[in-house]
């Protein structure tokens, strides 16, 4: 097509769907396949492209978005940040990466950045329970929480059904034959740790754990605390069999702990959630919760994307199934 530069609303009209509807397929968010194939077609038929530069000052922010995660050196926040890339670049958005190393100072200088430099939006594994998304909100800049919620209805989230996983974990040691199952998790101001324990703690009250309290953990979520947990756990009078780990990393260094004194997942039971982040570790004898962590991300992206693109909905919690390898292996 010669002449003036093509519309969208030519693009609309030639595919036969709402302006709307080719806004939506331009800025990625989810349209039927079939809305999607004929804006498509119409646009390469009008051999139209998308004028990036006006859509920019229209809409008044960037084409990038902040990704904000507590642990850039965890593999389960690296998978996540690939599926938020992937959708977020499909969609003709870039990706800025940010670490709070679970520092709510961190994090809220991070949000203050995203609303300096205009990003279009943030997708937030938040720090703990007191995470602070209201400047954003206030200045209605699409906001998805991914893995940790927020304590708000106003904004979308993307989890994991933590608290099945940490029961599904548990009676996994029980079945295998272990009586005193132990819990190491994370800070008690993060919603993962709490309700990964509380999965934990229904199946110890379901088969008659007598341990209690003196059998949970709270650590950092690092390394160095779970095999500080682990150590506290094995110097008990009466230590545990097994132990439920919230995270792979502290069951990296729980594994430590355990090798310091001579036991190896086939006598001391072991169910982690996430896959162990050395390659040098055995898996043999570990029972495994696998997190869904590439999907989380994608997911995140999507909902992130449909608010950019215009949609003003009631805010949407995405609840995701855990991968349970919780055979022994």
């Amino acid at each position: 097509m010669a002449g003036a530069k093509v519309t969208i609303y030519q693009v609309a009209a030639r595919a036969g769907v709402s302006p709307a509807t080719v806004s939506r397929v331009l800025n990625g968010a989810r349209v039927s396949e079939e809305s999607e194939r004929l804006v498509r077609a119409a646009a390469e038929e009008l051999a139209f492209t998308p004028d990036r530069t006006a859509r920019r000052l229209r809409r008044q922010y960037s084409e990038v978005i902040a990704l904000i995660i507590p642990d850039i050196e965890n593999p389960f926040f690296t998978a996540l940040a690939r599926g938020v890339e992937n959708r977020a670049s499909a969609a003709g958005y870039s990706v800025v990466l940010c670490n709070t190393d679970d520092d709510p100072a961190r994090e809220s200088t991070y949000i203050d950045i995203a609303l300096a430099d205009h990003m279009a939006g943030v997708i937030l594994a938040p720090a703990d329970e007191a995470s602070d998304v209201s400047r954003l909100v206030a200045r209605k800049r699409p906001v998805v929480a991914v893995d940790r919620s927020l304590n708000r209805d106003d904004v979308d989230a993307v989890t994991v059904d933590n608290r099945a996983g940490g029961l599904s974990a548990a009676r996994s040691l029980y079945a295998a034959g272990f009586t005193r199952v132990a819990c190491i998790t994370g800070p008690s101001t993060v919603e993962t740790a709490q309700l990964r324990m509380e999965g934990w703690r229904q199946a110890e009250r379901r088969h008659g754990g007598a341990g209690g309290d003196e059998l949970l953990r709270y650590a950092d979520y690092r390394v160095d605390g779970g095999r500080a947990a682990m150590a506290e756990l094995l110097a008990l009078p009466e230590p545990p069999d097994a132990a439920v780990v919230a995270n792979n990393l502290m069951a990296a260094g729980a594994l430590d702990a355990l090798y310091d004194v001579g036991l190896t997942p086939a006598r001391f039971g072991l169910a982690v959630f996430g896959d162990l982040p050395h390659a040098s570790f055995s898996r043999q004898g570990i029972r495994v919760v696998d997190l869904p962590a590439r999907e989380l991300g994608e997911a995140a992206a999507n909902l992130l994307l449909d608010r950019i693109a215009g949609d003003d909905g009631p805010a949407r919690t995405v609840v995701l199934h855990t991968d349970r390898r919780l055979e022994s292996r």
